[in-house]
């Protein structure tokens, strides 16, 4: 089975190098480049499977260099790096398509880990179901579509843009469409088993969603059950 590859965008020498001892070990084949020209550069000229990008680079800066890699590739995961105080960062890398975030200084488990969560979902998302009937493609809530292989989300006509994540939260609640699902059951249906954080992120992302799909609208279809969880259905 061919090792996954993993482009490394860290100007820290010795963060970068942690980073690809450490991915090396673990199976992956990891590259490094040390500022954000060079990063874009190796991303453009190879075929990659994740990208950790740290945000404060040198020549390009990382918001600025994940911008041009989802022009290329909408789907490839990407992890930013970032300080512990840049949250107006973690929310704009969100915003521009970051799959997730881990804060500077980390644990290299928890890199390892949230690796593991982004590849089993990039995996889901770009392989072929084997089944007897296929699953649709497109799923809809009142006027709410999203059409799954070209990842279009649009409710009453209008174009919505969501982030990987918000898609893969939205798609889950729909494929689930009028049940309840607990934060526990999301994190591990969306983030994965591995994933290393508080379940207060289910919370955040729905708050993102309703901001897109739900405020603009007169309708809301996104619930929330006290204690319990989220579902999305026809408001009665």
């Amino acid at each position: 089975m061919k090792k996954a590859s993993i482009l490394v965008i860290e100007d820290e020498d010795q963060i970068a190098k942690i980073l690809q001892l450490e991915l090396t070990h673990e199976g992956y084949e990891a590259q490094v480049a040390s500022t954000g020209r060079e990063g874009l550069d190796l991303f453009l000229s190879g075929r990659w499977d994740l990208v950790l990008l740290d945000i404060m680079l040198p020549e390009l800066n990382g918001l600025e260099v994940l911008r041009r890699i989802r022009q290329a590739n909408r789907f490839i995961p990407v992890i930013l790096l970032t300080a512990r105080d840049a949250t107006p960062d973690k929310v704009s890398g969100l915003d521009s398509g970051a799959n997730d975030y881990i804060t500077k200084p980390f644990e290299i488990e928890e890199v390892l880990a949230r690796i593991r969560v982004c590849l089993r979902a990039k995996q889901r998302n770009s392989g072929i179901p084997v089944q007897e009937e296929p699953g649709p493609t497109v799923l809809n809530v009142a006027d709410l579509r999203v059409d799954l292989l070209s990842r279009q989300v649009l409710r009453g006509g209008k174009l919505i843009d969501l982030t990987p994540k918000e898609f893969d939260l939205l798609v889950h609640l729909m494929e689930h469409r009028n049940e309840v699902l607990s934060r526990e059951t999301i994190i591990n249906q969306v983030w994965g088993f591995d994933f290393v954080g508080d379940t207060n992120v289910v919370d955040v992302y729905i708050r993102y969603l309703r901001k897109k799909i739900d405020y603009p609208f007169k309708v809301p279809l996104i619930h929330t059950y006290r204690g319990v969880g989220y579902s999305i259905k026809e408001s009665t």
